[in-house]
């Protein structure tokens, strides 16, 4: 429970709430704020869907995208494909917490500059992302971008 001290000014977002509701069988249903549902497998072997580590990979990998797309668009970069590679390494002992991320960005495109590519990623990690800045002060988050030319 959040509590507020008196005489304290926080400025803190209120969202819609997310739901996990366990469905048996070590499946959970996840319902995100929009009414959107996710299973989630927390028996790895089975893989009936992402587990929470692996959701929390594409969290970052989703949030950085985004970013680095709208910004190179507002640039004007001629954007034809792109993707996120994430992969996170982990503590050997538990609770296993990730210690670092590698997000690896793969523009397609023509005639796109490194210093756009590269300014969009550094704008994504240091200011925008909220789930890099929730990550960050427990893990490094260690960028690269490859930039395919298209004909």
């Amino acid at each position: 429970m959040y509590r507020v001290r008196p005489g304290v000014q926080h400025s803190v977002m209120k969202l819609p709430h997310a739901t996990v509701q366990w469905a048996g069988d070590d499946l959970l249903l996840g319902t995100s704020p929009s009414g959107h549902a996710q299973v989630i497998d927390f028996r790895g072997e089975r893989s009936a869907g992402p587990s929470p580590t692996e959701l929390l990979l594409l969290s970052l990998g989703a949030c950085g995208a985004a970013d680095v797309i709208s910004i190179l668009q507002k640039k004007r970069q001629v954007v034809t494909a792109y993707r996120v590679e994430v992969k996170g390494e982990r503590e050997a002992e538990y609770p296993r917490a990730f210690r670092r991320f590698e997000m690896k960005h793969i523009v397609r495109g023509r005639g796109v500059t490194e210093a756009a590519v590269a300014r969009a990623i550094e704008l994504s990690v240091n200011k925008y992302c909220g789930v890099a800045a929730t990550v960050r002060p427990t893990a490094d988050i260690v960028t690269s971008f490859v930039i395919e030319e298209e004909p």
